[in-house]
């Protein structure tokens, strides 16, 4: 079974417990990673993301978001970060429908498919397979049972209510932050059939 790096994971991640990751988290620091096998990246992406005005950053953690998505091109893998992420721009990765020179490309999906309790729209980049060497993945319709981010807002502008038709409630933070479980697994097989990339 061929390993897999984790890189920025929680330090509670459920990749802990999945055989063959080599799981780098805060403590470990990322930037250890010596390369040799593919990746799975989640760089933080607060600065990044729809909310990086209001975002405060810690020292380097822009330039662990770009150092992330070069070990993904370099080892080949997936990259995953919120939908819309200025990050993929800033290190020239693909948008969804797109391809790189290296042959990678770009998904959008919500992780609701996979069981979040939130829609969670993500963008991932994989390289080193083609789009038809990728695992099976589920496909759900309907509405998630919950958000991330503060509840709706009507027409008029003002928020909805508890108890307010459509009113949803909120994900905790280790929910807006962790990958469920069958999303974690897909992740890891994908980077699995992933071949290192030279460009």
């Amino acid at each position: 079974m061929k390993t897999v790096a984790i890189l920025c994971a929680r330090a509670d991640s459920i990749y802990k417990i999945i055989e063959g990751c080599d799981v780098f988290d805060a403590a470990r620091d990322a930037r250890t990673f010596a390369g040799g096998m593919p990746v799975v990246a989640h760089a933080p992406c607060r600065a990044w993301g729809e909310l990086r005005h209001m975002a405060r950053p810690r020292d380097g953690e822009m330039d662990l978001g770009l150092w992330c998505a070069d070990k993904v091109r370099e080892n080949g893998g997936v990259f995953e970060h919120p939908k819309g992420s200025t990050l993929f721009t800033a290190a020239g990765l693909p948008h969804p429908g797109e391809r790189d020179a290296a042959g990678g490309f770009t998904l959008a999906f919500p992780q609701m498919w996979f069981g979040h309790r939130a829609e969670k729209w993500s963008w991932f980049y994989v390289c080193g397979i083609s789009p038809a060497e990728l695992p099976e993945m589920p496909f759900t319709l309907g509405e998630a049972p919950c958000i991330i981010g503060t509840p709706g807002r009507r027409a008029d502008g003002s928020r909805l209510k508890r108890g307010d038709a459509g009113w949803r409630p909120e994900v905790t933070k280790r929910e807006r932050e962790a990958t469920p479980p069958l999303l974690s697994a897909w992740l890891v097989e994908t980077a699995r059939r992933c071949a290192a990339v030279t460009v």
